[in-house]
């Protein structure tokens, strides 16, 4: 599952990241922040309009704003049931 289609407040785990999806200076700012492979994330909200960014990412004790594309570039694994 993608970070963009993980459900508000369900936790998860970055199984891995497609950097050559992301611009390189991006993937650099994103790992900075902790997003990598391996970091722990709770989506926290997800944009209203159309395309439905930004999205709010809790890692840690942050809460990081990107946009949709990038979470697309994030696999995850749910730490905890998702229901349908």
């Amino acid at each position: 599952m993608q970070l963009d289609e993980l459900p508000i407040g369900v936790k998860a785990r970055i199984a891995s990241v497609d950097w050559a999806m992301l611009v390189p200076e991006e993937g650099q700012r994103l790992r900075a922040l902790g997003l990598d492979a391996g970091a722990e994330v709770t989506l926290a909200y997800r944009g209203i309009l159309a395309g439905r960014d930004p999205l709010a990412v809790e890692v840690g004790r942050m809460t990081v704003a990107m946009r949709r594309g990038h979470a697309r570039a994030m696999q995850v694994e749910p730490l905890q049931p998702v229901s349908a």
